[in-house]
């Protein structure tokens, strides 16, 4: 990260008509290259896609005049400029003006200042499911552990504010080829009663979905479902920190970060390997559960023909 020197040299050399290889990059590169780095909340995000969209005019407001026009509280401007390893909202402002400077300049970079950021987030995630592509190249780990997850009854499964619709998901699937899936998705007491009663009635795993950003409620159910002795396979973003540390399994997956609020493409795909694993596990069972459920499901007419 550049010093608040360095960024007046950068802009100096611009206005001088020379300037290095970074200024030479297009500023939508450049900003990518400050925000993209550091987990910043959906509010933060907000803030560097304003930026990003409007650098030329951004880069010269007053924090009064940047928060008005994000629609954020003032400290909500300078957290983010804490974020992304700046010393407060001047020093940043130093920053964004080098790289607005070399638009105007009419450099190369001016060409191409208004990138898509949609384009860009798929492009992201495209990357996320090519890294987890490599990852399923060895299955062994998670083959595993979806034999492991069918042959505990009940199958406990957590999640926890954003990470609800993924554990959602993946218990709805799971009820179709499992005769017990137990799905938690409120924290505190109320998850614990669900995780302690799963531990009594004979099930041996929790199954937990954490994503950004992590809540503190997860790690402590995750705890207690160790304390209680089952185990626990984890399905979050991150391969280390305090979460991976409690769980006995994790598929670290990446998330989606370009938009204001993360996208989940990887992890909705682990979670569907996960079910494939689950079924490849018992496959009698699978198959008299699932024409059980295609009966009933034809004799009460549960979805319009095609």
């Amino acid at each position: 990260m550049p010093s608040p020197q360095q960024a007046r040299a950068q802009a100096s050399a611009i206005t001088s008509g020379k300037t290095d290889p970074e200024v030479g990059a297009a500023p939508t590169s450049q900003l990518r290259e400050l925000f993209d780095g550091p987990r910043l909340s959906p509010g933060q995000r907000r803030i560097a896609q304003y930026l990003i969209e409007h650098i030329t005019e951004a880069a010269f407001l007053s924090i009064t005049d940047l928060a008005d026009r994000v629609g954020v509280s003032q400290p909500s401007v300078t957290r983010f400029a804490a974020a992304v390893g700046f010393s407060g909202y001047p020093a940043l402002r130093e920053r964004l003006q080098a790289i607005a400077l070399s638009t105007l300049a009419g450099g190369p970079a001016a060409e191409v200042n208004r990138s898509n950021e949609l384009q860009a987030a798929v492009d992201a995630e495209i990357e996320n499911l090519e890294n987890l592509r490599r990852d399923f190249a060895d299955p062994d780990r998670l083959i595993e552990v979806g034999r492991e997850l069918s042959a505990s009854t009940p199958l406990t499964v957590l999640g926890l504010r954003i990470s609800v619709s993924l554990a959602e998901y993946f218990a709805y699937a799971a009820r179709r080829i499992h005769p017990d899936v137990r799905l938690v998705t409120r924290g505190g007491s109320v998850a614990y009663d669900a995780i302690l009663q799963s531990r009594e009635a004979g099930g041996t795993w929790l199954l937990a979905f954490d994503m950004p950003r992590h809540a503190h409620e997860t790690l402590t159910a995750i705890r207690v479902a160790r304390n209680a002795g089952l185990k626990v396979a984890l399905v979050t973003d991150l391969a280390l920190g305090a979460l991976a540390d409690e769980a006995d399994v994790t598929f670290a997956t990446g998330t989606g970060s370009r938009l204001v609020f993360d996208s989940y493409a990887a992890p909705g795909v682990m979670a569907s390997a996960l079910l494939q694993a689950m079924t490849d596990a018992d496959p009698e069972r699978t198959q008299a559960r699932l024409e059980d459920y295609e009966q009933i499901a034809e004799q009460h007419q549960f979805f319009m023909r095609d």
